[in-house]
C-alpha cells in the first residue's frame, strides 16, 4: 500500500512539472518564429526559417523531454555524479577524472570553427532557455538540486564518451598480456583464432579492374554488429536503394536515442539524435540516407612508463634517456554528504596513467593510455556536413573530419548510388601493432601519423548490389595498414548476406523480418555437437534429444536456446580455468598482478575491467566463442584435456551435466519450463530506479528476451555469465526507402519521453518486441495529418 501511495504521489508531482507542448511561448534567443509539431509517437518536427533557430529549438525540445538525462550524462563525463548521488558514484567519478575526457572537450571548445561554434551555441541556448523556465523534471526534485547552464563542452564531452564506450582495445591489450604470461604467445594465439573464411569482409580485396583508389569494390567479390546494410535499386522491388540500420547500445530508460525532424534554412533532415548533441546522427535528408555500425579499429595503446617523483613533488617520465615533467592534476571531487575526495591524475606524453581504473588487472607498473579521442577534433563539422549532403560523394567528403569513434558508414542517394566508408583516426605505429603494452621510454613504438583519409576503406556502387556491416572485419590481409583484430564475429554479417542473397528482389517488409531474425548459426554448430553425445541418465538424454532436433532459433520461449546459452557459459571456464591457474612467467613484460585461473577465464570469456555505465565487457568474449566453435571441430584437441587425458565428448558431458543442474535449480525439473527468456530478459532501468522504493515508478519490465550477440535481433549479454543488468541491443531501428520517403520506417524503445507519467515514456516497448514500426514522417502534409501537439515558439522582445 505504501509503495502504491508513493507512486501516486510521484506521478502527481511529475505531472505538475510537465513541459508546455501546446500553444505559444516566447523565448529569448530566437530570431524568428518556430513551429514544433509533435506526432503520434512524440516525435518533434521543428520548422524554422533559419538554421540557428532550428538548432535552438532542438536544444529546447531535447531539454523538454530529456533534461534529467542531459544533466546526468554531462555529470557522468565530467566526473561530477557524486555531487548529487553521493558516495556510490565516487568510483565512477574517479574514473572519468583520470580519463580527462572533460578537459579535452573544454580545450576542443576553444578550437571550434565559426560555423560549428554558432550551431553549438544556438543548441546550448535552447537548452538553457528551458532550464530558465524553472519547470524541471521530477528527478531534480527528488535529488534537491538545479541544473547548471549548458555549455559547448557539455556537448563535446558526450561525443567523446560515446567514443570511449566503442573503443575497447586497451582492455584486450591488458588481458592478452596476462594470458601470454600464463600460457605463452603460441597458445594464446590459439585462443584468438583467425577470422573464419566463411565470414564476409565488408570491403573486398583490391583488384586490377577496381575503380581508382586503393579500396573499392571488385567485380569478382560475391559476399560481404550494430547492423546496417544498403541494397541498390537493382536488388529491390521498387528499383530504388533501401537502407537499414539498427545500432546496438545499452537498452536504457530514457532511451539513449531521441527521434527528431529538423527543417531550417539549409537543413531538412530526420532520424535519430543523441540528447546533448545537435543535428541528426543517422537518418535521411531530401537527398541521402545514412547509418552506422562500430568499426572497432585499434585506436588505443598502453605505454609502460618509467616514472619518478622528485624531492619537490614533481612527477617525471623517462623518454629517450631523458626525464621530462609529467602533467599532474589534483582533481577535487565533491561528494554529497561526505568530505571531498582528492584524485591525483598523472599525464605523460602518451596520455593519462590509468592503473587506478582497474588495479586488479593493471598492476602497479605505470600504464599510460594513448587514445585518438584524447586529441581535439572536428567531429561536429563532419556531422553537420552529412546532414546537408546531396549525394553519396558529399557524404564521403563530409566524413573527412570524422575522428572518433571510427565507424562503418553505409549510405545511399536518390540518384540510385550506394556507398560505404570507414572514417576516423586510425594510428600508424613505428613498430608493433598495438596488441600488447609497449615501452613508453623509447620512441620505437610511437605513433607516426594516421591512415590518410583517401586510403581508408571505401566502397562505391559494388557490383554485387549491396553493402553490409555488422561490426565484422573490414578488409582482407592484403590491406596495407593495420586496423586491429578486435572486431566482432562475422556470424551476423554472414546471416545478413545469406538473407539478402536468398531473395531475387528485396522490399521493406523483408528487411523488417531481417531485423527481427533470431537464427544463430553459431548456436546451430555448437548444438550439433551436443546432439551427437552419448550420455547416461534420462535428464541428459532428453536434453541431447532436444538439441539434436533444435533449429538454432534463439526464441525467448525456447528451452533449447536456454540449454545452449548456459552450456557455453559452463564449458569455456571448464576448459580453461585449470590451465590458467599457474604462476605467471617472469620473462614476460607487462602487468602481472596475481589473478587466479577462474578470474582470467571469466575475463577471457568477456568480463571487462571497466566501470559500470562506461563499459563492462571485453571483446575477448567474441574470441572465446570463436575459439570454442573452432576447437569443437577437433575431438582430440589439447584444450579438452582437464588433467586426466579427457577428450571432447568427456568435457561436453561434464559441461552439459553442469548446465542441466543449473537449469533445474533455477527453473525447475521440467524441461518445458526452461525458456530462454526466463534467464535472458530486459528490464528498462532508470538511474533512480536502482532504489527499491522508486523502481516501480521509474523502471519498466522485466520482459522475456530472445536472441543473443550472434543473431540479427542482437541482444548480447556477457559470455561469462547470464547477468542481464546491462543488456545491449538496438533501441532504434530504421529502414529507409530512397525511392519514396513515405515508405520509411522507424522504431525507438522504450519511447521518446523521459517523464514516467508521459505515455511516450514506454509506448514503443511492445512495438519493439512485435516489430510494429512507425512511419518516419517527412513531408509536411503527412506531419500535419499526425499532429497531436502544436507549439509556437516566438522571439521574446
Amino acid at each position: 500500500m505504501a509503495g502504491r501511495l508513493l507512486n501516486v504521489g510521484l506521478a502527481w508531482v511529475a505531472r505538475r512539472r510537465r513541459p508546455t507542448l501546446q500553444g505559444r511561448l516566447k523565448l529569448h534567443g530566437l530570431r524568428a518564429p518556430v513551429e514544433v509539431l509533435r506526432d503520434d509517437w512524440g516525435v518533434p518536427h521543428i520548422y524554422a526559417s533559419n538554421d540557428h533557430d532550428v538548432l535552438f529549438a532542438q536544444g529546447y525540445v531535447h531539454a523538454q523531454d530529456r533534461l534529467w538525462q542531459l544533466d546526468f550524462n554531462r555529470r557522468l563525463v565530467a566526473g561530477r555524479l557524486a555531487e548529487v548521488l553521493g558516495p556510490l558514484a565516487l568510483p565512477l567519478d574517479r574514473w572519468m577524472r583520470i580519463l580527462t575526457i572533460r578537459r579535452v572537450a573544454e580545450r576542443e571548445a576553444l578550437l571550434l570553427g565559426s560555423t560549428a561554434r554558432a550551431y553549438l551555441e544556438a543548441y546550448a541556448a535552447g537548452i538553457n532557455a528551458f532550464i530558465g523556465q524553472g519547470r524541471l523534471p521530477i528527478e531534480f526534485t527528488l535529488l534537491r538540486y538545479r541544473p547548471e547552464p549548458w555549455s559547448l563542452a557539455d556537448t563535446l564531452s558526450w561525443v567523446k564518451l560515446i567514443a570511449w564506450s566503442l573503443s575497447v582495445n586497451w582492455e584486450t591489450e591488458l588481458l592478452r598480456a596476462h594470458l601470454i604470461a600464463r600460457l605463452g604467445a603460441e597458445r594464446v594465439a590459439e585462443l584468438e583464432p583467425a577470422y573464419a573464411e566463411a565470414w564476409p569482409r565488408i570491403v573486398p580485396p583490391a583488384s586490377p579492374d577496381a575503380e581508382a583508389g586503393p579500396w573499392l569494390g571488385s567485380p569478382s567479390y560475391h559476399g560481404l554488429g550494430s547492423n546496417n546494410w544498403v541494397v541498390s535499386g537493382a536488388r529491390t522491388t521498387s528499383g530504388h536503394p533501401i537502407l537499414a540500420n539498427d545500432m546496438h547500445l545499452p537498452m536504457l530508460i530514457p532511451a539513449i536515442w531521441y527521434e527528431n525532424h529538423l527543417v531550417g534554412d539549409s537543413l531538412n533532415v530526420t532520424g535519430v539524435t543523441f540528447p546533448g548533441i545537435p543535428g541528426v546522427v543517422a537518418g535521411h535528408n531530401q537527398h541521402v540516407a545514412w547509418g552506422f555500425t562500430n568499426g572497432f579499429p585499434d585506436v588505443q595503446d598502453l605505454y609502460i612508463e618509467h616514472l619518478r617523483r622528485t624531492e619537490d613533488g614533481r612527477v617525471q617520465a623517462e623518454f629517450k634517456g631523458e626525464w621530462y615533467d609529467a602533467e599532474v592534476l589534483r582533481e577535487t571531487i565533491r561528494v554529497r554528504g561526505r568530505s571531498s575526495y582528492s584524485q591525483e591524475v598523472v599525464i605523460t606524453r602518451h596520455g593519462p596513467v590509468i592503473n587506478e581504473l582497474c588495479p586488479d588487472i593493471a598492476g602497479e607498473q605505470p600504464l599510460a593510455l594513448r587514445w585518438t579521442a584524447l586529441e581535439p577534433d572536428r567531429m561536429m563539422e563532419a556531422l553537420f556536413a552529412i546532414n546537408r549532403a546531396q549525394n553519396c560523394h558529399e557524404v564521403r567528403e563530409g566524413l573527412r573530419h570524422w575522428s572518433a569513434p571510427v565507424q562503418n558508414v553505409v549510405y545511399a542517394d536518390t540518384q540510385g548510388n550506394i556507398g560505404y566508408s570507414f572514417p576516423g583516426r586510425v594510428p600508424i605505429r613505428a613498430r608493433g601493432n598495438g596488441q600488447l603494452p609497449v615501452p613508453g621510454w623509447t620512441d620505437e613504438y610511437e605513433w607516426v601519423g594516421y591512415i590518410p583519409f583517401e586510403e581508408l576503406p571505401h566502397v562505391y556502387n559494388p557490383p554485387q548490389g549491396y553493402i553490409a556491416t555488422a561490426n565484422n572485419r573490414v578488409v582482407g590481409d592484403d590491406y596495407p595498414y593495420y586496423l586491429g583484430r578486435e572486431t566482432m564475429m562475422g556470424v551476423r554479417a554472414q546471416r545478413i548476406v545469406e538473407l539478402i542473397n536468398s531473395q531475387e528482389k528485396l522490399d521493406i517488409a523483408f528487411m523488417q523480418r531481417m531485423q527481427f531474425d533470431q537464427l544463430s548459426r553459431t548456436a546451430q554448430v555448437i548444438a550439433g555437437y551436443l546432439g551427437q553425445l552419448t550420455v547416461e541418465g534420462d535428464d541428459l538424454a532428453d536434453v541431447v534429444r532436444i538439441m539434436r532436433e533444435w533449429n538454432g532459433q534463439l526464441a525467448a520461449s525456447s528451452p533449447a536456446a536456454a540449454v545452449y546459452e548456459v552450456f557455453v557459459r559452463k564449458v569455456i571456464p571448464l576448459m580453461l580455468t585449470a590451465k590458467l591457474n599457474v604462476a605467471p612467467r617472469q620473462d614476460v613484460a607487462g602487468p602481472t598482478p596475481a589473478l587466479d585461473g577462474a578470474n582470467l577465464a571469466s575475463r577471457y570469456a568477456g568480463r571487462g575491467p571497466t566501470a559500470p555505465l562506461v563499459a563492462e565487457r571485453s571483446l575477448f568474449g567474441e574470441r572465446a566463442l570463436e575459439w570454442l566453435q573452432q576447437t569443437l571441430a577437433d575431438p582430440s584437441s589439447h584444450w579438452f584435456d582437464l588433467g586426466q587425458g579427457q577428450r571432447r565428448d568427456d568435457v561436453l558431458r561434464l559441461a552439459l551435466r553442469q548446465t542441466v543442474d543449473y537449469l533445474k535449480e533455477r527453473l525447475g525439473p521440467n524441461i518445458d519450463n526452461w525458456a530462454w527468456g526466463k534467464l535472458h530478459y530486459l528490464l528498462y532501468r532508470h538511474t533512480l530506479g536502482e532504489l527499491e522504493l522508486l523502481a516501480p515508478f521509474f523502471n519498466r519490465g522485466p520482459f522475456p528476451l530472445g536472441g543473443d550477440g550472434t543473431t540479427l535481433w542482437a541482444t548480447p549479454t556477457n559470455t561469462h555469465d547470464l547477468d542481464t543488468a546491462n543488456v545491449v541491443g538496438p533501441p532504434y531501428r530504421m529502414i529507409i526507402d530512397l525511392g519514396d520517403w513515405r515508405n520509411s520506417l522507424a522504431l525507438l524503445a522504450p519511447g521518446q519521453s523521459g517523464d514516467p507519467t508521459n505515455p511516450h515514456y514506454d509506448d514503443q516497448v511492445q512495438a519493439w518486441f512485435d516489430g510494429t514500426y512507425h512511419p518516419m514522417l517527412f513531408r509536411r502534409e503527412d506531419v500535419e495529418a499526425a499532429v497531436r501537439h502544436r507549439l509556437q515558439l516566438e522571439p521574446a522582445t
